[in-house]
């Protein structure tokens, strides 16, 4: 059985600033870096820690990363492919300019439960889930009987758990915080999600839910 740690990177200046990140590159904040710092604190004290760490490479993800790496003294491996969904010409924009700038799509966003809102310039959201679930496929399979950390993005642990549950590729229910932890025991049975979003080594720390 391998054991997939999930963890969100932790607050990077355009979380605290509420703007849309995508595959923009903004580094993490002095929040941010504590909240990697916490992590790397709680990781360290787990019965079954990381052997390895595979990581998206844009700044915010990759900083979290390392720092979680060099408290374990685990390799830290990116891979483009945990990037997060690129959101296309909203990227960068508070929801409030994508209200006045793209008054339509933003109608649609909040409205759509099921159907797909096509953002302008964004990525396709079937070839989003289908790059993430092949790279943790190629991870699980490398690591049969380990523990992993894949750090990432909302957007991208949520296509990731929406393709576990089989759900559709549209739209994740799942909400992850800032330096969060997330558990999940693959086997080849059937895999169970055992934490989800947990944030409480963070103790009162900052926490935003924005990509």
């Amino acid at each position: 059985m391998t054991r997939l740690i999930l963890i969100r990177h932790g607050r990077s200046i355009w979380n605290a600033q509420r703007r849309i990140q995508g595959c923009a590159d903004p580094p993490l904040d002095e929040v941010g870096r504590e909240q990697a710092h916490r992590l790397a604190e709680r990781l360290y004290e787990e019965e079954h820690p990381p052997a390895a760490l595979y990581t998206s490479p844009l700044q915010r993800a990759q900083e979290t990363a390392d720092i979680i790496g060099e408290t374990l003294g685990v390799p830290v491996v990116p891979d483009e492919r945990l990037k997060e969904y690129d959101v296309g010409e909203i990227s960068g924009l508070t929801w409030e300019q994508v209200v006045e700038q793209y008054p339509d799509v933003a109608q649609r966003w909040v409205e759509s439960v099921e159907e797909e809102v096509k953002l302008p310039g964004a990525e396709e959201p079937q070839s989003f889930r289908s790059r993430v679930v092949a790279v943790v496929g190629e991870i699980l399979a490398r690591h049969t009987e380990d523990s992993i950390g894949v750090v990432a993005h909302g957007g991208t642990l949520g296509a990731y758990l929406n393709y576990l549950i089989g759900l559709s590729a549209w739209r994740s229910p799942f909400s992850f915080g800032n330096g969060s932890l997330s558990i999940v025991e693959v086997n080849p049975v059937r895999p169970r999600i055992v934490l989800l979003n947990d944030t409480c080594h963070l103790r009162g720390g900052g926490n935003d839910h924005r990509r």
